[in-house]
């Protein structure tokens, strides 16, 4: 009686793959000669012969990230009349054309990849897994991307299986593919960023004859907005310099008085007036005294300053003049008065009477 044959497969319950790869993804170094990139991947600019060579010795010494590629036997069961473009080679790239062209370049042997069948699952997997690492690292410029996604649209059959997959609408895929609708020059200026994409966007909409002018007078309506002239904002309180007065508000004092120090005197002051002198900003007195003023206490019931109630009274204050002189247009130098001549309850108080003004 003849034995039953048995795998060493089965015995191990491992996976029997029709196809390596289908299973598990495979981590495999493989000849260049063996890898051919599929024609469906949007990229169009990889960079200049040098640069690829220079990326390519990058390659040499280290390569973090490999190349995705499925085997030919699965990518053609997606796309049969692909056979002509991938001939006889055993793997098609999904992602990772610009490693294989520096390899390229670089007169390198092999490439490291992942071979992963099940990114060939479907058309709209295949197309998902060459879109989505260049978009995440935003390798493709706004062309490409409305390349990339005209593709999956033909090659799925509509935009409503596009919306489907990526579950938006059918408008955001319309949007996604209106700057194809530009002229290539225009497209080009697109993709070096000197159209920006909502101008190109707009422009699309016009039909191919119009859309050079239309470029033309949007570049003429930024240059003649650049050329107005810009104005410049003075601020209207300087540090530096004292608060001056209009000289028909100022009031002198005579010529041969002198400063005379005023005597301790615990009584209160007049609760309705207070004469007050602005010092020079950002500095700590003035050596001479400064424009004078006064403002008239407009706000009732304001506690008596506790410092002059301790008979620690403030320095003497100049002669009373009107509330005209205050510098109402000068928000900082009022808050500077208010700050150096009025007692913090007496401040917040005021605060009050104005917010409920």
């Amino acid at each position: 009686m003849a034995g039953r044959r048995t795998s060493l497969a089965s015995l191990a319950a491992a996976k029997v793959d029709d196809v390596p790869g289908k299973s598990d993804p495979l981590l495999l170094t493989l000849p260049l000669t063996k890898l051919v990139p599929t024609r469906f991947n949007p990229r169009r600019n990889f960079g200049t012969d040098e640069e690829l060579k220079v990326f390519g010795l990058v390659l040499r010494r280290r390569q973090l990230q490999p190349a995705v590629v499925v085997s030919r036997t699965g990518y053609l069961k997606l796309w049969p009349d692909e056979e002509e473009n991938v001939k006889d080679t055993p793997y098609v790239i999904a992602n990772g054309e610009r490693r294989f062209r520096g390899s390229l370049a670089a007169g390198l042997l092999t490439l490291n990849v992942v071979h992963n069948e099940d990114v060939a699952a479907s058309r709209a997997d295949f197309l998902d897994a060459v879109l989505s690492e260049n978009n995440d690292r935003e390798d493709l410029d706004p062309i490409e991307r409305a390349i990339g996604i005209e593709t999956m649209v033909l090659e799925l059959g509509g935009a409503d299986k596009v919306a489907e997959h990526y579950e938006k609408s059918k408008g955001w895929v319309s949007q996604q593919r209106k700057l194809l609708k530009l002229t290539p020059a225009l497209q080009a200026l697109v993709s070096a960023g000197e159209l920006p994409v909502r101008v190109g966007r707009d422009i699309a909409g016009l039909p191919q004859g119009e859309q050079a002018a239309a470029w033309a007078a949007e570049l003429d309506q930024r240059a003649a907005a650049k050329a107005l002239p810009r104005k410049r904002i003075t601020p209207s309180f300087q540090p530096s310099a004292p608060t001056k007065l209009p000289e028909s508000l100022e009031r002198s004092a005579p010529e041969d008085s002198a400063p005379t120090e005023e005597a301790p005197n615990n009584s209160q002051p007049e609760p309705d007036r207070k004469e007050i002198e602005v010092p020079d900003q950002g500095q700590q007195a003035p050596p001479s005294p400064g424009p004078r003023f006064t403002a008239v206490n407009q706000t009732p019931e304001l506690k008596p300053d506790p410092e002059e109630s301790r008979g620690q009274r403030r320095p003497p204050l100049p002669d009373i003049v009107s509330v005209q002189a205050m510098p109402w247009g000068d928000p900082q130098a009022v808050a500077h008065i208010v700050g150096e001549w009025m007692s913090e309850e007496n401040r917040r108080t005021l605060g009050k009477l104005l917010l409920s003004s």
